[in-house]
């Protein structure tokens, strides 16, 4: 039996919509035995339906198909009545790791060094960005309380929130409350190391008892989950001070979200980027000495670079994600947002390894070690030579970062990351499938008519999209996903580090945030406008210290991660 060949195109999208119509209709019918009959149209509908995805069945399979759709959707209209909060995860769990792939043995926290010969400045601009061991040390000099540093922040980001947008919420009462616990406990000899007393901020789609958790879209506005996300957690442990709930774009895309745009320090009339907005945002300008965010595909790498932070995106299942929305099961990563290296090592000790609910099962035990000060000429490290070889805008900055770790005694080797074979960019199905089953109910709902952008590239057009991803290429995506980790792995396994322009190189971004590789990215110069730019450097799976410790060198040598904000360097 021939195929049905549609006459024309028209006819073809005609009916394509025909068989939307026909589904919807049936999963909105209130008597799910019901069986309506199929008539030939319904089924040429779903045959058009098919042929867009290259699916050609004769008009007998036609038939088959379009009888056994009521059974398809009786068992949707089942799944749909059992309710699924946000933190609940799928049954399936990623792995990035490849085959023969050994990992860090677990181990214990570094003691991290608290420098001599700091003494608490005069000029609150110079308190507002002293690094997180300069800190450390004028409050155990005694120089300063918890409080009183509590206190400091606090009244910073009061103070310029009106300018960059960069709070949700507030946690002062809680904040003040925990810092002169972590006074007191100074003062008895009880110091928990580096962080103790040292004020953060965190990204607002980690819950937090007592406050609105927002993630930054209207439809949650009010939100309060009585939950303390696992990350919040191991920082408490280790006497860090919550002290603000930062902004992201809603539901993590860009820097929108629903009461204002978070703005860049460098450049207030240019929003911060995102979705890491407002934690990028507030430590650039010297409101936070850190902050907490999360990488999907370039959530911390953008803001950082459009802000000018230093940050970290660890490797998957480093860091817990309990308590924290998930927007892409198989893709989120926490990690540190700081303005050096270094720091962000000392925050990424602090949080990785064990959840302390227990409720994050994707977490990967691997040890980590700091390698610095680190001698470049005794590491392999590559770089990208066709991206930086592009010509793209700002260059300049990236070649000059290559001399400067050349001069530093690094043989740079070249490399390519990119598999032509792989169809990377097509994997991005697997993030939107993900995130459209995270916020159905927000979808079924029409709760997404609230959020504030509405265009082709905001999130309501990607999840109702999204609804038409078949099961079956989500599976193949990631099992093409499988060859892309495999295939990356090989080609970054022989270095220490791989140096690549944080937005050229093809689909460098999204690949290594579908492999769950590390990044540190840093700014390594500043545009007309003002607005800083950015370098990355890749690393291994689970060799965040190696990466660090380039981008330490780095720094050391060029202090561009000192410069300040001038509107806020006051």
């Amino acid at each position: 039996m021939k195929p049905f060949v549609p006459s024309s195109k028209t006819i073809k999208i005609v009916l394509c919509f025909t068989l939307i119509a026909v589904i919807c209709s049936a999963c909105n019918r209130k008597n799910e035995t019901d069986k309506e009959p199929y008539t030939k149209a319904s089924i040429d509908s779903v045959y058009f339906a098919m042929n867009p995805m290259d699916l050609l069945f004769d008009s007998l399979e036609m038939k088959m198909i379009a009888e056994g759709l009521p059974d398809l959707i009786r068992s949707y209209h089942q799944i749909r009545a059992y309710e699924l909060p946000n933190n609940v995860p799928p049954a399936f769990q990623f792995n990035p790791i490849p085959p023969g792939l050994i990992i860090p043995e677990p181990n214990g926290r570094i003691h991290w060094d608290i420098p001599e010969g700091i003494t608490k400045p005069e000029k609150e601009g110079d308190l507002a960005f002293l690094s997180i061991p300069e800190l450390a040390r004028i409050l155990r000099a005694g120089e300063i309380t918890c409080v009183d540093l509590t206190e400091f922040y606090l009244a910073r980001l009061r103070k310029y929130d009106s300018v960059l947008h960069c709070v949700v919420t507030f946690t002062g009462e809680y904040a003040l409350e925990f810092a002169r616990k972590m006074d007191e406990e100074l003062a008895a000899g009880n110091d928990r190391g580096i962080l103790h007393g040292i004020p953060y901020g965190a990204k607002d789609l980690f819950a937090f008892p007592g406050y609105k958790t927002t993630w930054g879209a209207q439809p949650y506005a009010g939100q309060v989950i009585d939950d303390k996300a696992g990350v919040i957690r191991k920082l408490e442990e280790a006497g860090a001070v919550l002290i603000a709930k930062t902004t992201l774009g809603a539901l993590a895309m860009g820097d929108v979200w629903f009461a204002d745009t978070t703005r860049n320090p460098w450049n207030p009339e240019e929003g911060s980027s995102g979705s890491s907005a407002g934690s990028a945002s507030a430590t650039a300008a010297g409101l936070l000495p850190f902050a907490i965010g999360t990488e999907t595909w370039g959530s911390i790498v953008s803001p950082s670079t459009r802000c000018g932070t230093t940050s970290l995106r660890p490797t998957y299942g480093r860091i817990t994600r309990s308590g924290a929305m998930a927007l892409s099961w198989t893709m989120d990563k926490v990690g540190p947002i700081c303005r050096s290296a270094e720091e962000c090592a000392i925050v990424f000790d602090a949080i990785r390894g064990p959840d302390p609910s227990g409720k994050d099962q994707t977490l990967i035990e691997a040890g980590f070690t700091f390698p610095a000060p680190a001698d470049l000429s005794a590491m392999k490290i590559g770089y990208v030579k066709s991206a930086f070889e592009s010509g793209y805008e700002y260059d300049r900055f990236d070649k000059q970062t290559l001399r400067v770790l050349r001069k530093l005694g690094a043989e740079l080797i070249p490399v390519e990351l990119d598999n032509d074979d792989i169809p990377c960019y097509a994997l991005s199905i697997i993030l939107e499938a993900e995130a459209a089953a995270a916020f159905d109910e927000l979808t079924r709902s029409n709760r997404d008519t609230l959020m504030v952008r509405q265009g082709t590239d905001a999130w309501p057009h990607i999840f109702r999209t999204a609804r038409f991803i078949p099961a079956v290429e989500y599976i193949q995506a990631n099992r093409i996903r499988h060859e892309l980790i495999t295939d990356l792995n090989r080609r970054l396994k022989t270095f220490d580090a791989v140096v690549v322009p944080s937005f050229e190189g093809s689909n460098q971004l999204l690949a290594t945030n579908l492999t769950g590789h590390p990044c540190v990215v840093v700014p390594n110069g500043f545009k007309e406008n003002s607005s800083p730019a950015s370098i990355t450097f890749l690393g291994n799976l689970f060799e965040e210290g190696k990466i660090l410790a380039v981008a330490k060198a780095y720094q050391d040598a060029t202090e561009i991660n000192k410069k300040r904000p001038p509107r806020f360097d006051d």
